[in-house]
This record gives C-alpha cells, sequence and structure tokens, in this order.
C-alpha cells in the first residue's frame, strides 16, 4: 500500500523541503533553488494523478476483441506539465537573472543584508 503510493510521498517531501528553503534561507539563489524544487513536486504530482494503472495511449484501435475493456490515460497532464515546465525554466531564469542584478547592485545576495542596507537608506 505504501509502496503503491511512493509517487506521492516523493512529491510530499520535495514541496515540504522546496517549502522550508523558502522560507529559512536568506541567500536568494538558495531561495530560488527551492522554489525550482517546489515546482518540480508539482510537476510530480500532476504526473502522478494523469496516470492510470493499465492505461494506454488514446490511440483507438480497430483489432480489440469484442468485450475487452480498454483503459486510456489522458494526455492533457502531460501536456499541461510540458508547458508548465517551459515556464519553470523561464521563472527560474528571471529570478536568477534578478539574483545577479541585486548582487551588483548591493553587493551581497544575503536578503537580511539587503534589507539591512535598505533601512539604512
Amino acid at each position: 500500500m505504501i509502496l503503491g503510493l511512493f509517487n506521492y510521498w516523493v512529491f510530499v517531501i520535495l514541496l515540504m523541503v522546496g517549502l522550508y528553503t523558502v522560507m529559512s534561507r536568506s541567500n536568494l539563489v538558495k531561495k530560488m533553488i527551492g522554489l525550482s524544487l517546489f515546482q518540480i513536486s508539482v510537476f510530480l504530482f500532476y504526473i502522478s494523478m494523469g496516470k492510470i494503472s493499465g492505461g494506454t495511449a488514446p490511440i483507438v484501435v480497430e483489432d480489440i476483441p469484442p468485450g475487452t475493456e480498454v483503459f486510456y490515460s489522458n494526455p492533457l497532464p502531460h501536456v499541461l506539465i510540458l508547458t508548465a515546465i517551459v515556464v519553470g525554466v523561464a521563472t527560474t531564469a528571471l529570478g536568477l537573472s534578478l539574483v545577479v542584478r541585486i548582487r551588483e547592485a548591493y553587493g551581497t545576495i544575503e536578503e537580511d543584508d539587503i534589507l539591512e542596507m535598505e533601512a539604512k537608506d
């Protein structure tokens, strides 16, 4: 039973590690890594939900014997995840480019130091 839900356990662990990393670290690069882990866990969750045990690709075949049940997997979650992966990579690239720009402007990527500098100004 527990091993049958392995994908969901990995989803929960990745989700919690990503959320903890985003909330607990002050380094902006580490926050971006945590955000990426969070996104990856959501991707895994959607892909796991879209899988049907014994399901095949939704291609209609004419040679199916009468009385045989055929289960088709829905390809929509997988296609949506492909789009989400592209958006996630673009978001990560934009976030890292902002971190580089922040480093150039403040000389650090530590959130606490940046907030301290902003409070002084």
